[in-house]
């Protein structure tokens, strides 16, 4: 006997982990393994653009105050 039959439960009642959603880089659905991305390329493109400084989070302006004199 399958554990669906014990139980009762069927697939169309899960409820996924995470929700599907577009990736980041092309659009396409996400996949759970790479996820929020659709695949471990979309991945690593975005990894390089961080690593590259194409991303950045803004912050305040360095003043001549902020920098330490040693």
């Amino acid at each position: 006997m399958s554990d669906e039959k014990k139980t009762g439960a069927t697939f169309e009642n899960v409820t996924p982990l995470r929700p599907v959603r577009p990736c980041p880089e092309c659009g396409k659905p996400s996949q759970r393994d790479s996820y929020p991305f659709c695949s471990p390329r979309c991945n690593s493109v975005d990894l390089n653009r961080w690593l590259s400084d194409a991303y950045v989070i803004p912050g305040r302006p360095v003043d001549d105050s902020d920098v330490e004199d040693n």
